[in-house]
């Protein structure tokens, strides 16, 4: 009933929005006829002194890290408790808005308890709401995260360009107030994610915790994109070299606690690209670290039609809606005696 509730008072938020939404964007749009996408700077809309570090949000050429970011909502206290750190820290990658996606998740391959014998912690990472409705967003997420209590948000506005920054952040609370996990999962949430997979074939909770883990769908030898206004488009000004490291693809990929505290504290000496993927290849590639290879076929990056036996063989599947995900979790939890042992 919460969630109805949030849905019709961000719907009515949003239908108000869209006038002043579409004058901005036509705005924008004549702006682009001159100024090509990636030059155009942050529009300086906010007056507020309590929302004065949106106007500082970082240019795509010139991503601010580290910088003292605040935590406007946080947790300090997840990790803690009687079972000890956690195993596994989940960092889902979320926008203020996606109150139904975040619900779905919950429900689903985010439920905390779904492997019992294990223990997982699950944030929800988030910036800021975009300025033209961003006080009726915020005291929806200040009541969303009253009731579920999973909400860590950072004060820089919500977008694309600064994922970077998102995924540095999540690093920074995990070193902060959970530097004992044994692993972080990086994680879109546009994904079906099988946990139980990950932890027993990929992790192996039982097992040693290898110091320079990463795996993932690994992306080697890939061109940067120098197709402009594509969504992946990497100007020369920002990487210059021909060829990308090796690097684990955004959607979803799984590396060590004291991995992750490493690539926090080299990502100070590397130049931030918006690219969090890349940037994170880059930061391993100065550590010397090469990302190990995930059981093969696990980690899928393109969409595929869900099936009851083959979905238990994997660890990931990106694009794939919230809707669906609620739709065929009730099967995906049954078990299935003519299915190949897992």
């Amino acid at each position: 009933m919460k969630l109805r509730k949030w849905n019709m008072v961000l719907w009515a938020v949003l239908s108000t929005a869209f006038l002043g939404l579409l004058v901005s964007f036509l705005s924008q749009l004549l702006a682009s006829w001159t100024t090509p996408a990636y030059l155009s700077l942050p529009s300086p809309r906010i007056s507020s002194r309590k929302f004065e570090w949106k106007i500082q949000t970082p240019h795509p050429f010139d991503l601010r890290y580290p910088y003292s970011y605040p935590f406007l909502i946080n947790h300090p206290d997840k990790c803690e408790g009687p079972r000890g750190a956690p195993f596994l820290l989940m960092l889902v990658m979320t926008r203020p808005q996606d109150v139904g996606v975040r619900q779905a998740i919950r429900q689903t391959w985010g439920n905390e308890t779904l492997v019992p014998s294990v223990v997982v912690r699950r944030l929800f990472v988030l910036g800021l709401p975009p300025p033209l409705f961003d006080k009726e967003l915020q005291a929806l997420l200040e009541e969303e995260d009253r009731e579920h209590g999973d909400l860590l948000q950072v004060g820089f506005l919500d977008t694309y360009r600064n994922l970077t920054l998102k995924v540095l952040m999540g690093l920074e609370w995990m070193a902060q107030h959970c530097p004992s996990a044994k692993y972080v999962l990086k994680v879109d949430s546009d994904v079906f994610l099988n946990p139980r997979f990950l932890l027993h074939q990929v992790l192996w909770p039982n097992g040693p915790s290898p110091p320079d883990f990463i795996t993932g769908h690994i992306n080697r030898n890939t061109n940067p994109v120098r197709r402009l206004h594509t969504k992946w488009y990497m100007p020369p000004e920002l990487y210059s070299q021909s060829k990308y490291p090796d690097y684990c693809v955004g959607p979803g990929y799984v590396l060590s606690g004291s991995l992750a505290l490493r690539i926090l504290t080299t990502a100070q000496h590397v130049k931030a690209i918006y690219l969090e993927d890349v940037f994170v290849g880059l930061c391993l590639r100065l550590l010397g670290v090469k990302p190990t290879p995930a059981p093969p076929n696990t980690f899928l990056m393109f969409r595929r039609k869900y099936n009851h036996c083959a979905f238990q063989r994997l660890v990931l599947v990106h694009q794939f809606q919230h809707q669906e995900l609620l739709k065929i979790w009730p099967d995906f939890l049954t078990s299935n005696a003519a299915c190949p042992t897992v």
